[in-house]
């Protein structure tokens, strides 16, 4: 067999392995649609009673720590939070705002604790969990 029909030979095996991934991704997507137009018919209390549909009073530590993890887009630790809420990191500082979070996360409402005096959004955790499901399908 010679150099061109060898090459030709893997030119061809390999465009059906993309034709294979792509209706793969085909599929995922498919899968993926689908899920979310079910999402779109659960009622939204179904999904808030399981993170606890809080309402912070505003302007109060917990809701500025809420816009400051929301605007970060990541979990922070508790000193990260409190210098971009403009207040002293001191260990009382700390206390009291690890201590209102900390409530928060045993009720499970809002606020996750993913380490040690380290805080973020369960958004957070929701969104990691969609990314992870899409990229799953895409690669299954």
């Amino acid at each position: 067999m010679g150099l061109r029909q060898e090459l030709e030979k893997r030119i061809d095996k390999k465009q059906a392995e993309i034709r294979d991934y792509e209706e793969r991704i085909r599929e995922a997507k498919a899968y993926l649609q689908g899920l979310q137009d079910t999402l779109k018919l659960v009622p939204l209390g179904d999904l808030t009673e399981s993170s606890g549909a809080a309402t912070l009073r505003p302007g109060s530590n917990i809701a500025k720590a809420h816009d400051v993890l929301k605007a970060a887009g990541k979990p922070l630790y508790i000193t990260e939070i409190l210098k971009a809420m403009n207040q002293p990191t001191d260990k009382k500082n700390r206390l009291a705002l690890g201590g209102s979070l900390a409530a928060y996360v045993r009720r499970n409402m809002l606020f996750t604790r993913p380490a040690p005096n380290t805080f973020g959004l369960i958004e957070f955790e929701q969104r990691r969990f969609e990314l992870n499901l899409a990229e799953s399908l895409t690669r299954s």
